[in-house]
């Protein structure tokens, strides 16, 4: 019987063998990716709205307005705490479905359009009629030097060229604000420490502090501060809340 030939084995070029292990790896990425936009659909944060939620958050919004013009007629029976400082930091602590248009208007005038935001302000009768207004949505008290210290060299950043720029040097605040005769990351403290005259030149160019949340969340928000609650006037106990969310 004569023997079998071996038949030569098929011979496949290394350049397909490549891309196939190419397509391959990449057919599981994709797998992965769209196993993954599944769990995010599915989140509690992909929530549908029921149209008994549509009407709670209008009724809300509503009611806001209403609270907001009562607070601003109410404004020379309710007289604020008072300090023989000027200086005010202020932090927004809520406000989102249940906040009507106008109220976050007011709240963007003081450049606290994200939660946990907070911004120096010279505290004159604007300002604390503003706060007033939108006190369930914010906090605020006097900040001490350490405190203001703290946020610029931790936390600080200007605005060039419509760029968020991390205060890392000193360049960067004499490139800004070198022709008002502030050089240094310590002229900055000084000159809002002080509330200066060049105080609205400093506090444009910061851009608003991005705060961490604090570990326990903020209870009673809406309920002021001097009631056991979080928002409104707390003096000189801001210090306490800039220290946990620093």
């Amino acid at each position: 019987m004569a023997e079998e030939v071996p038949q030569p084995l098929n011979y496949i070029p290394e350049v397909i063998l490549k891309k196939r292990k190419n397509n391959e790896e990449w057919a599981i990425r994709r797998k992965l990716q769209l196993e993954q936009k599944v769990k995010r659909l599915k989140s509690d944060n992909f929530v549908i709205k029921k149209p008994e939620q549509f009407i709670r958050e209008y009724r809300d919004k509503e009611m806001d307005l209403v609270q907001m013009k009562q607070r601003g007629k109410n404004r020379s029976r309710r007289a604020f705490v008072t300090s023989d400082s000027r200086l005010l930091f202020v932090i927004r602590i809520g406000g989102k479905s249940d906040m009507h248009p106008r109220t976050r208007k007011l709240l963007y005038s003081l450049r606290l359009r994200k939660i946990f935001n907070g911004v120096f302000v010279n505290a004159d009768a604007r300002i604390l009629e503003i706060l007033q207004k939108v006190e369930p949505f914010v906090t605020y008290g006097y900040p001490n030097l350490k405190s203001i210290k703290d946020l610029i060299y931790k936390k600080g950043a200007g605005k060039i060229d419509n760029q968020r720029v991390p205060l890392t040097s000193n360049e960067v605040v004499e490139q800004a604000l070198g022709q008002n005769g502030i050089l240094c990351l310590e002229d900055v403290v000084t000159e809002i420490a002080n509330v200066g005259p060049h105080f609205k030149e400093v506090t444009s160019f910061l851009c608003p502090f991005a705060l961490t949340k604090p570990e326990k969340a903020l209870q009673g928000k809406k309920k002021r501060f001097l009631d056991g609650g979080d928002s409104g006037n707390r003096e000189d106990h801001i210090n306490e809340l800039v220290s946990k969310m620093n």
